[in-house]
């Protein structure tokens, strides 16, 4: 059985040889396509590769909360493929989220394609207007943040399932609260590093305090099994 360096190895020779990959799928598609390589090893900088803009990333910058919810998955995670989102501009994307794993079925990482179908949609819309027809809406389609940091992730997920409550912290109860930090673990949010500590301070409460409802709402959830969530810790 192969030891732990040997996976390490292992891993970063996929990674190696999957870096040229990115530019060659960027090239085919085009301008209006991006191809990500992330390494779900460094979340806080799990972008190794990046070819096309349609993120408006670069390599070393952090996973987004679709990677967050990969990772909390852990080797349970499955590739999700064509779904849409939409970035904080507005722009309309189509995504696809392929998982690596190693030889032990690990998985450790993704290659991930964006299609930018924004001017795809437009014309679309003219045409079905032209023929009579009337469009799907876009505006329900979930936002996701594609950011530098991780910081600015957990900020952006946090806010979205306030929003999401018509409320603010202070304006919630025993039960709303839970069932907020339960969302966020649900959503990946800590299975990153120093994540407890980000999300207290967005939300103004104590990192004790934070640590506290984490752990209520992890004993209040289903007793299924889940995967190993190794970043909330102090």
């Amino acid at each position: 059985m192969a030891g732990e360096q040997d996976l390490e190895q292992e891993r970063d020779a996929i990674i190696a040889a999957l870096t040229p990959v990115v530019e060659g799928i960027a090239a085919t598609f085009g301008p209006v396509c991006e191809a990500v390589l992330h390494d779900y090893r460094r979340p806080e900088k799990s972008v190794v590769a990046v070819a096309g803009s349609v993120t408006g990333r670069t390599a070393g910058a952090a996973m987004s909360e679709i990677g967050m919810r990969v990772l909390a998955r852990g080797d349970e995670a499955a590739d999700e493929l064509d779904y849409r989102t939409r970035t904080p501009d507005g722009r309309l994307v189509k995504s696809s989220t392929v998982v690596l794993r190693d030889s032990t079925g690990a998985v450790f990482g993704a290659l991930c394609l964006n299609l930018d179908i924004g001017a795809v949609s437009q014309a679309h819309a003219l045409l079905g207007a032209l023929a009579g027809l009337g469009g799907a809406p876009a505006a329900d389609l979930p936002v996701t943040t594609f950011a530098h940091d991780i910081d600015s992730v957990i900020d952006a997920v946090v806010d979205t399932h306030q929003l999401h409550r018509h409320q603010n912290w202070a304006g919630l109860d025993r039960a709303a609260r839970l069932d907020l930090f339960r969302s966020l673990d649900e959503r990946g949010v800590f299975a990153v590093r120093r994540s407890v500590e980000q999300v207290a301070a967005r939300l103004g409460i104590s990192r004790a305090s934070a640590y506290n409802y984490l752990s209520q709402a992890r004993a209040a959830a289903p007793t299924d099994p889940a995967p190993d969530r190794k970043g909330a810790r102090p």
